[in-house]
């Protein structure tokens, strides 16, 4: 069995449901969700003139392989309404693959540990929350001292839901 590691983003239309959508497709396409983490709003990371996110990340018990995972990820994405239109910006939902078990994969269509996961706070908060001992396969510290040393000056506040 292997263990995935997802953050799930969203910031067009309803966030809070796409991200229960997701998890939900999840669950059905790819595997068992073993823990997720609280939901954290977020200022935007790149493209910064957008509506803030909603994220939560996920670790999944999984028979699938790794290209795989990727391949039903992008098409829940596309079910739930993703168009990939610019590079950082807005969107309806995107999920990405933090980590696969501990390896190291260098794929031309995918790369993990996730490239940018060290630098982005609103990555770490909720990997944290779930995750706080994990090693990081290549830099070979947890992801507490990984966020203790994030750089990222962005805003990450625990989200509380404003549907009744």
């Amino acid at each position: 069995m292997n263990e995935v590691f997802l953050l799930l983003g969203a910031n067009l239309g309803d966030p809070e449901k796409q991200l229960k959508d997701a998890i939900h497709e999840i669950g059905i396409h790819i595997g068992t969700i073993q823990t997720s983490s609280s939901v954290y709003r977020s200022e935007a990371w790149g493209v910064t003139d957008q509506p803030h996110f909603l994220n939560q990340a996920l670790i999944v018990s999984t028979e699938l392989p790794a290209l795989t995972v990727l391949d039903s990820i992008q098409a829940i994405e596309k079910r739930l309404g993703r168009v990939r239109l610019t590079k950082w910006g807005a969107r309806v939902i995107d999920i990405d693959i933090l980590y696969f078990n501990n390896e190291y994969i260098q794929h031309e269509r995918l790369t993990i540990p996730h490239p940018y996961l060290a630098d982005r706070r609103f990555v770490l908060v909720p990997l944290q929350e779930i995750a706080p001992d994990f090693m990081h396969p290549t830099l070979g510290v947890t992801t507490t001292v990984l966020l203790e040393n994030c750089e990222d000056p962005l805003q990450v506040q625990l989200y509380t839901s404003q549907k009744k």
